[in-house]
């Protein structure tokens, strides 16, 4: 498979990084030296010096070749008219953009239909407003995600010190959950990634990745001592595009909401669009400022600023100021290793957010979502179980699959599995599988070899 990359900025160097080791040929485009260099230095892929919206630059990268593009540079016209070049190339090759602006937000089904006919738009930060919206109803939670139009939970939970469930083997969980069905997916302990077995124990620090049943998510957070409150309360730090879309978002759910913007302009324009919510002119990580809105007997504090440093600042202040759960928006890479070891666990990437968008879109086979786990230690893919597949009609316990991969769930119409060794996969199942990197490949063999037919 080719793929050609139209931006090497964090979203592009690191889908490139992702792509290349699970063997793919990947082509990069960018107008600056500097960030080229960082991928070739890093990255085993070919990388051109040039405009992606170039027809000329788009046929030197081999387009016509080409399976998937990519456009994902900060200009949102970049990455309009590189897939309308690309559209005009190689009408065969498909496309995925990123789009940032809500200016767009109601062209998107145009775009897909009409020229340029993009397969795929991506607004990370509509992804990102979904994320906060899913851990503000699950306060517990360092994560979730949903599978299975939302009838399947993958959570994450921090084991605290002290907790029941510190200690338990996996394989004595079903009498602690009262037969209630739930899968313990993985594991991260040391920061390191572990798809546990039936005899392995749960420690206290664990990050501990679980698989239940949308109506089992209260109890099950219950076990872990993470069934808290729904929240009523809000502070948004950073009145931003994604800070605007959150607010709306908690005005829908009748949250009460405050938002602290630094710039008095774009004070008066949310206050404008906004229609219940409580705008402040100023520092969101002015101590005195906090204090004064009582930011103590606020239920969250959202961190979305375009500075990270002030996120983080903002989100360890608060917390230490009283504030039962803080959500921080994080876009380096780099730093997501150090958030829970300084005490932020709940964190939001846009890049993130587009990374699991655009792989759920180049993976093989009949995949309908995929996210990143850790880091991109590990990903979670839901595809569609074909009827040539030699994986229906028998036990898991009987399939050969990869060592570091497991199958975690299967919707079935309107009934979810929570998979032991004697489930059966049938024709036409969504299945949910957990993969470590290194199995991602094979994995990918079997969903576009074995599951479907050529």
């Amino acid at each position: 498979m080719k793929i050609i990359i139209v931006g090497a900025g964090e979203v592009g160097f690191h889908i490139a990084g992702h792509l290349v080791q699970e063997n793919k040929e990947v082509v990069v485009i960018d107008t600056h030296p500097e960030a080229l260099r960082r991928v070739s230095d890093n990255i085993d892929a070919q990388v051109i010096v040039g405009s992606g919206s170039s027809p000329k630059v788009l046929k030197d990268a081999g387009i016509e070749h080409a399976e998937i593009l990519l456009a994902v540079t900060n200009s949102d016209e970049t990455n309009l008219v590189a897939c309308l070049m690309a559209h005009i190339l190689s009408p065969a090759t498909k496309q995925v953009a990123r789009l940032r602006a809500a200016d767009f937000d109601d062209y998107h089904q145009i775009f897909h239909d009409q020229p340029p006919r993009i397969d795929t738009i991506i607004n990370p930060e509509i992804e990102v407003v979904k994320t906060i919206e899913r851990l503000i109803r699950a306060p517990g939670a360092v994560d979730i995600n949903e599978f299975g139009d939302g009838r399947i939970k993958f959570v994450s939970v921090r084991l605290e010190p002290g907790s029941v469930m510190a200690g338990v083997k996996l394989a004595d969980l079903g009498a602690r959950s009262d037969d209630q069905r739930i899968l313990i997916a993985s594991v991260v302990r040391d920061e390191e990634l572990i798809i546990p077995r039936g005899d392995d124990r749960l420690e206290a620090g664990d990050l501990v990745y679980f698989i239940c049943k949308h109506e089992n998510l209260s109890a099950t957070l219950a076990l872990f001592d993470k069934d808290e409150p729904p929240l009523k309360s809000a502070v948004i730090v950073g009145g931003g595009r994604i800070g605007l879309r959150v607010a709306r978002m908690l005005e829908k759910q009748s949250i009460y909401t405050k938002i602290i913007e630094k710039d008095a302009n774009r004070c008066l324009k949310l206050a404008e669009l906004l229609d219940h919510a409580v705008v402040l002119n100023g520092d969101g990580s002015d101590q005195e400022l906090l204090n004064e809105e009582n930011i103590a007997g606020m239920d969250a504090v959202i961190t979305v600023t375009n500075d990270e440093e002030t996120n983080i600042l903002a989100s360890l202040l608060t917390k230490r100021m009283g504030v039962r759960k803080t959500i921080t928006r994080i876009s380096k890479f780099s730093y997501f290793p150090l958030m829970s070891t300084i005490g932020i666990e709940q964190v939001v990437s846009p890049r993130l957010s587009a990374i699991n968008t655009i792989l759920q879109h180049i993976r093989k086979g009949k995949v309908l979502s995929a996210v990143a786990l850790k880091g991109e230690k590990a990903e979670v893919m839901e595809a569609v179980a074909q009827e040539t597949s030699d994986i229906v009609g028998k036990p898991l316990s009987r399939i050969r699959f990869p060592k570091d991969a497991l199958v975690t769930g299967i919707i079935r119409g309107q009934n979810v599995i929570i998979p032991r060794g004697d489930s059966v996969i049938e024709p036409g199942d969504r299945i949910i599988i957990l993969a470590r990197r290194q199995a991602i490949a094979k994995v990918e063999k079997i969903l576009a070899v074995k599951l479907e037919y050529f």
